[in-house]
């Protein structure tokens, strides 16, 4: 999902950058949702709607465990990197702003959309009315405040850097209408629309390559914004970009709280 400013995007699906960001979130976040969707009792048959889906990863994985007999629906307002000849659907769709697509789904699922969505309200709606009775939303979003540092060791220069672009960041985004506490209200929200048998969960990785790799692209993109707005210098990105490339740093992604709950029969 992109995240729209008045200027245009800060990750846009159209840089050459979003490619990167897409892979090494896939590789970090994948093995969880897979995870939740299994423990929710996938099969085949199963008619799913990939909201906000980004990249081709999760819907190509639904379109393998549904089977031919099943639907994968996946839909974004930028489907530039997704194709439908991997067994899936693809359509161009705002979930903030058009209606539900009709035909009632066992799964709804959504990644990192809502807390960029400024009709959070609206959204949420429009994916609980489109649940099957018996039918289950998943819903997985970051939480920056809960653990709002790129480097929880902040052992030198180098860790300051990072959390100071962090910081920056995160300013960045609240500017824009990003509730960078969103994550953790995701049970309260699901419990409100009516859904039964909720839970939730939270996990972030700390360094790796994806780590690294997420964290360079995502500079890379924001970087005339973060420049432009005074809050950093091209000196400070570069340095840090270096540092991160140097193996320098264990970076941390923001906790993915992940919530679930199922339509009353």
């Amino acid at each position: 999902m992109t995240m729209a400013d008045e200027g245009g995007y800060l990750l846009d699906n159209q840089q050459s950058e979003a490619g990167v960001r897409f892979d090494a979130l896939a590789t970090l976040f994948n093995p969880a949702t897979f995870r939740h969707i299994e423990a929710l009792g996938i099969a085949a048959g199963w008619r799913c709607w990939e909201v906000g889906a980004g990249g081709p990863t999760v819907p190509a994985w639904l379109a393998g465990r549904v089977g031919p007999a099943g639907r994968v629906l996946a839909t974004d307002i930028d489907v530039t990197w997704m194709s439908a000849s991997s067994g899936y659907e693809v359509r161009r769709h705002d979930v903030g702003a058009e209606p539900a697509p009709e035909g009632g789904f066992d799964l709804v699922h959504a990644r990192l959309v809502l807390v960029h969505v400024p009709q959070r309200t609206a959204a949420l709606a429009a994916m609980v009315a489109a649940l099957r009775p018996g039918g289950w939303l998943l819903l997985e979003e970051a939480d920056p405040m809960l653990q709002p540092l790129a480097c929880p060791d902040e052992s030198g220069p180098a860790q300051r850097l990072a959390n100071k672009l962090k910081h920056n960041f995160r300013t960045l985004m609240a500017r824009r209408g990003v509730d960078l506490s969103y994550g953790r209200t995701l049970p309260r929200l699901l419990r409100g629309a009516g859904l039964a048998q909720i839970g939730a969960d939270a996990y972030f990785p700390v360094g790796g390559v994806a780590c690294d790799l997420l964290e360079r692209a995502t500079v890379a993109q924001i970087r005339d914004r973060l420049v432009a707005a005074g809050l950093a210098t091209n000196e400070e990105i570069d340095q840090h970009l270096a540092n991160v490339t140097a193996g320098l740093l264990d970076v941390a992604t923001s906790p993915m709280v992940s919530a679930w709950g199922r339509k009353p029969a």
